[in-house]
């Protein structure tokens, strides 16, 4: 049987296909994405309440309507695979709706050991697509630990819309990047 096109057309297809299906081979999956670089998406959790004296504040309504901007942002990215948040409430559930539609759980990571995620990602998650939800003060820091340049000079404490993104290139010689777009309304 001949098929139309080119084969590596349909080997692609088939990649996609197997990528995106959310099988439970992950071991395959693995193997597959080998050959393809890393991409990391870092945002600072959504808006939170301002109530003096609470120490871990929910999201806000403007703060859910962003984490539901953030799922559809990424919810057709058929190589995500991977969600990590701070322990905090807002940062899990800016996380929640995109975990809840792709059937992820979401990994906690210790925002003070950077070194320890970054390891953890390039080791677990070559070749595959990861969410890191963190805070202000952290994701640029996030994206200089996995030796990308900061895309942006500075994240102020009313932004909430940046989504960053660092790839890592399949080819390890090869410097990683960081790129910085908006997504959602704005916060400002």
């Amino acid at each position: 049987m001949k098929f139309p096109g080119k084969p590596a057309f349909w080997l692609l297809a088939l990649l996609g296909l197997l990528m995106g299906s959310n099988c439970s081979n992950k071991a395959l999956q693995a193997h597959f994405a080998r050959g393809l670089d890393t991409h990391i998406y870092i945002v600072r959790h959504a808006e939170k309440e301002l109530t003096p004296g609470l120490p871990d504040p929910p999201l806000t309504a403007a703060g859910q309507q962003r984490a539901l901007a953030l799922r559809d942002t990424l919810r057709r990215n058929s190589m995500l695979s991977g969600i990590f948040s701070t322990a905090t409430l807002r940062t899990r559930s800016t996380a929640q709706p995109l975990a809840d539609t792709r059937k992820l759980t979401i990994q906690p990571y210790d925002a003070k050991k950077l070194p320890d995620l970054v390891a953890l990602i390039r080791r677990e998650y070559r070749g595959r697509t990861v969410l890191v939800v963190g805070h202000s003060n952290t994701i640029l820091e996030t994206v200089e630990a996995f030796g990308a340049p900061r895309p942006v000079p500075v994240v102020v404490d009313n932004e909430y819309d940046y989504l960053l993104e660092v790839t890592l290139p399949r080819d390890s010689t090869q410097a990683a990047t960081a790129t910085a777009r908006r997504y959602g309304a704005t916060s400002r």
